[in-house]
């Protein structure tokens, strides 16, 4: 492996040096890395056995959802893939990088992307998923994207050929937008955004934009939290509670439960405090009503997660969906000190310095017990992508957009001419990632084998109820 680029973060950008004088920084780190490096990947001899990666972010879970977490990651080489962050981040810790830092997503794969209401009520397309953002090496979060098209297609059924051209189509937008952005100022790339419905008109199959189309309509008359209440709440007297669902939404009994109320409580208060004087004055308006447990996602299985419901004296719901916040799976394999001591600010100001504009209700608490939350309103007008109805051309498209929308995340925290200046205007990075892509795909289902035959073992608990 060659050796590695010393850049640090912070001397990344320089405000005096000129945009040429930028890229040209950035063209000379390929004679110590080149770009046709980022296309390895072969397992060392001394990898991590995956399973016991799985066992170990397994801690300090909730035991009695484990069955439901590696139920869920065995439907599939690509749910493996969704649940499986942290493997990968030890992995890419063993590939080499041009030492350039940026803020990450550090869950960047294809479901973590959609549309969503900005606080002015504009449908765009971003990440939407920052549990384990944290300052890194670029190429980890185009690696990941790249390869979870990779295996996403590999589920879907389409050719490696089809497969190979996904992920390369990640890196070639990146590639193409990171140069547009290389050209705007600062302040133009902290205003950009991507419109929704724009996006959706790029692309080439009448149906699926019909149908897409049809979904922004929905979004677009969607009165926030409405339905949510119609459908997830039913009258205790005089006090609105929520349904139980269980084993995905249930309120905690006995005295364990009046536990956890009592820690939400104070878990609210203290989100309060977190959040910007407007924004307090808005939730005053607000009570607490109830309180249930939510199991959410994939790699999120297992943490405390829930979703609290807040009433107006007239009657007006707001749901607020809380999460665990626990340490970024980047962190153990960088050498960076994570600068916030609580972690649900750490994912609150990775998600505000990444996305081009953030839930106006997103703030981080905790519990009596040291318990790091982050909080966020339930649904806002949320589209993700359906990717069972999906043609080759339509995951091509949905490739491109993902690029884009990675690129402009990236060039908030990064020097894009920087970037633009290191990735030039041939193919050969695209190649490069596309290989790798292919490759980890491999490494992908060789780990997910490991998985089932642990779960066949007993070592990894399952559950029929998910």
């Amino acid at each position: 492996m060659p050796e590695k680029f010393e850049n640090k973060t912070e001397n990344l950008f320089d405000p005096v040096a000129s945009k040429a004088e930028r890229y040209s920084k950035g063209t000379a780190i390929r004679k110590v890395i080149p770009r046709n490096a980022h296309q390895e990947w072969k397992a060392s001899e001394n990898r991590k056995n995956p399973v016991d990666i799985l066992i170990e972010t397994s801690v300090g879970r909730v035991e009695s959802l484990l069955p439901i977490r590696y139920s869920r990651m065995m439907e599939s080489p690509f749910s493996f893939f969704r649940g499986a962050a942290a493997i990968m981040a030890s992995d890419l810790a063993q590939t080499p990088t041009t030492g350039i830092h940026l803020q990450l997503c550090g869950d960047c794969h294809l479901m973590n992307f959609g549309g969503f209401a900005t606080p002015e009520r504009k449908l765009v397309f971003d990440i939407n998923d920052f549990d384990e953002t944290f300052p890194g090496p670029w190429e980890w979060d185009i690696k990941r994207l790249a390869t979870s098209f990779a295996i996403a297609g590999r589920w879907r059924k389409f050719s490696n050929k089809n497969c190979k051209e996904f992920a390369w189509h990640v890196a070639d937008s990146y590639k193409r937008h990171m140069l547009e952005y290389s050209k705007l100022s600062a302040l133009q790339i902290w205003y950009a955004d991507i419109d929704l419905a724009e996006l959706i008109e790029r692309g080439e199959d009448e149906e699926i934009k019909e149908f897409q189309h049809k979904r922004i309509k929905k979004a677009a008359e969607y009165t926030a939290h409405e339905k949510e209440f119609a459908k997830m709440t039913y009258q205790d007297g005089y006090r609105a509670r929520i349904k139980d669902d269980p084993p995905l939404i249930f309120h905690p009994t006995g005295e364990e439960g009046k536990r956890i109320i009592r820690e939400v409580e104070t878990a609210h208060k203290k989100y309060m405090e977190s959040l910007p004087d407007d924004k307090q004055v808005l939730l005053s308006r607000y009570t607490l009503h109830d309180v249930a447990m939510k199991v959410v996602g994939v790699g999120s299985v297992g943490t405390v997660c829930g979703i609290s419901l807040l009433m107006s004296a007239t009657g007006e719901p707001i749901f607020l969906q809380f999460k665990e916040a626990r340490q970024s799976v980047l962190e153990p394999n960088l050498k960076i000190e994570n600068k916030y001591k609580h972690q649900g600010e750490r994912i609150v100001m990775g998600q505000k310095l990444m996305q081009s504009a953030s839930d106006m209700l997103l703030g981080w608490t905790q519990d009596d017990q040291n318990k790091f939350f982050y909080i966020r309103q339930l649904r806002d007008a949320k589209v993700k992508p359906v990717l069972e109805i999906m043609k080759a051309r339509n995951m091509a498209d949905y490739a491109k957009a993902c690029g884009w929308a990675l690129a402009r995340a990236h060039a908030r925290t990064g020097d894009p001419s920087v970037l633009s200046g290191y990735i030039g205007n041939s193919n050969e990075f695209a190649n490069a990632i596309a290989k790798f892509s292919i490759s980890y795909a491999d490494q992908n289902d060789a780990d997910y084998t490991k998985m089932l035959e642990a779960i066949k073992e007993g070592r990894l608990p399952i559950s029929t109820a998910i």
